[in-house]
C-alpha cells in the first residue's frame, strides 16, 4: 500500500514570459477541498492542461510525484518542497521511481490507475520553480510517473493506494533513462521499448535510442 498525502488540481494560468509571450500554465495547482474527486479518463475534476500537444491526454491523465524525493531537493539543492512542488495531481508516500515499473496498476477508491511513462521535465517547471530544477530532474531521474486511468469513478483525496505490480516490467527510472541518458545498456534500451504498457509517445523517444550511431 501506498499513502496518498493529498490530491491537487488547477486550471491554466500565466506563470511568467518567454521571447515577450506569456506563458500559461497548469503546474500551480492547489490541493482539493472536498474528501472525495471524480477521476475522469483524461484529468481528475477541476483539473486541465495548458498545452495539450505535450501535457495531458489518456497515457498523462494523471501526474503522481513521490514525496521520498523530498530529502533528496531540500538536502542537496535547497528546494523547498510539498504537495504539488512539482505540479502533480498526487503526491504519494512510500515509492519512488526505481520502485515502481511501467505498468503497474494503483488501486484508487473506484477509479483504477495504470503506470504510462515517466515526466518528461520542461521549461515551465523551471520558471514555477527554479531555473536549474529541469536540469536536476533530468539528472537524478526524479520525476515522478504519469497514469493512465482504465477504471474512472470517485477517490478519496487523501488515504491509501493499493498498488499492484506489473512483473518482469522496467522500473519508471529505466525508462526515463532509456529515453534521457547516454550511454545506457541496449539491453535496457531494448526492454523499456518492450514494455506493452509504455505510453506510444514515450516507445517513440526510446525507439530513436535503438537506432545505430551514423
Amino acid at each position: 500500500m501506498i499513502r496518498l498525502l493529498a490530491t491537487s488540481a488547477g486550471t491554466p494560468r500565466v506563470i511568467g514570459t518567454l521571447h515577450g509571450e506569456p506563458v500559461r500554465s497548469s503546474i500551480g495547482k492547489a490541493p482539493v477541498a472536498e474528501p472525495r474527486v471524480f477521476v475522469g479518463r483524461t484529468n481528475i475534476a477541476g483539473d486541465a492542461q495548458a498545452d495539450l500537444a505535450v501535457h495531458g491526454g489518456p497515457d498523462k491523465a494523471i501526474y503522481v510525484y513521490p514525496s521520498d524525493n523530498w530529502p533528496w531537493w531540500e538536502r542537496e539543492h535547497a528546494v523547498a518542497c510539498r504537495p504539488n512542488s512539482f505540479g502533480e495531481n498526487l503526491t504519494v508516500e512510500g515509492a519512488n521511481e526505481t520502485a515502481i515499473r511501467i505498468g503497474d496498476r494503483f488501486r484508487w477508491g473506484e477509479a483504477l490507475l495504470e503506470v504510462s511513462q515517466p515526466r518528461g521535465p520542461c521549461y515551465k517547471l523551471g520558471m514555477a520553480l527554479r531555473a536549474d530544477v529541469p536540469r536536476l530532474m533530468t539528472l537524478s531521474a526524479r520525476a515522478g510517473w504519469y497514469c493512465r486511468v482504465l477504471e474512472e469513478g470517485q477517490a478519496p483525496t487523501i488515504g491509501m493506494l493499493e498498488h499492484i505490480p506489473a512483473s518482469d516490467a522496467p522500473s519508471v527510472r529505466d525508462a526515463f533513462l532509456a529515453a534521457y541518458h547516454p550511454h545506457v545498456p541496449k539491453a535496457l534500451v531494448d526492454a523499456v521499448w518492450a514494455a506493452p504498457a509504455l505510453a506510444e509517445n514515450w516507445k517513440s523517444a526510446v525507439a530513436k535510442r535503438r537506432e545505430p550511431a551514423r
